[in-house]
């Protein structure tokens, strides 16, 4: 069954503006505390919380961070519960390009603090690059396809197909292709819970 992709694009922008606004008041912020804390402006924050608009990956991460919840927790339309299966048509598609690249969130959780798994599709030329995250975030990274760069703080990392890395992104980084073939990967980030 084909799932209609506006009504799945409005659904995700309910569920952000209910979520951010509950998060958002359970933990005090004033629209302007949060926007000053994640480095987003206060119309922007209107807007999400009003399902005016569909704020990029990058945003939604620079919230979810100043939260201190996971990309999952601000989506998530349903009560979790204990056990929660995320079958692959209800994976989200956060990143895409022309050519053919891609990051999906497979799954997350909020315990201890938020955790979230990935696939990730780059296609030759093709580049990712990320905000630092809190201190104390941590990326485990695996390529299953292809050659990863993995830039951190500004040095260059060849992965080739099975190899592991691990990392602190608190400091800028990111993921590119500089190959001929597609790169595959999952990820797994780890936030710390916020003080």
């Amino acid at each position: 069954m084909v799932r209609n992709a506006v009504t799945d694009l409005d659904q995700l922008t309910q569920a952000l503006a209910r979520n951010l606004k509950s998060l958002r008041t359970e933990r005090g912020f004033t629209l302007d505390a949060l926007a000053a804390r994640a480095g987003v402006s206060r119309g922007m924050l209107i807007q999400i919380e009003q399902a005016r608009t569909n704020p990029s990956v990058g945003t939604v991460v620079k919230i979810g961070d100043a939260l201190g919840v996971s990309i999952t927790s601000l989506l998530d339309s349903d009560q979790e519960p204990q056990v929660r299966l995320v079958p692959p048509e209800q994976a989200i598609r956060l990143w895409t390009t022309d050519t053919g690249s891609h990051s999906t969130l497979l799954a997350g959780t909020e315990a201890p603090g938020p955790l979230e798994l990935w696939h990730w599709r780059l296609m030759p030329g093709d580049a990712s690059t990320s905000d630092p995250h809190p201190h104390g975030t941590t990326e485990l990274v695996h390529v299953t396809a292809g050659t990863l760069t993995l830039d951190v703080d500004g040095t260059g990392h060849a992965l080739p197909t099975g190899t592991s890395a691990c990392f602190e992104s608190h400091v800028p980084h990111g993921y590119r292709n500089d190959g001929t073939e597609p790169v595959e990967m999952t990820m797994a980030v780890s936030v710390p819970e916020p003080r």
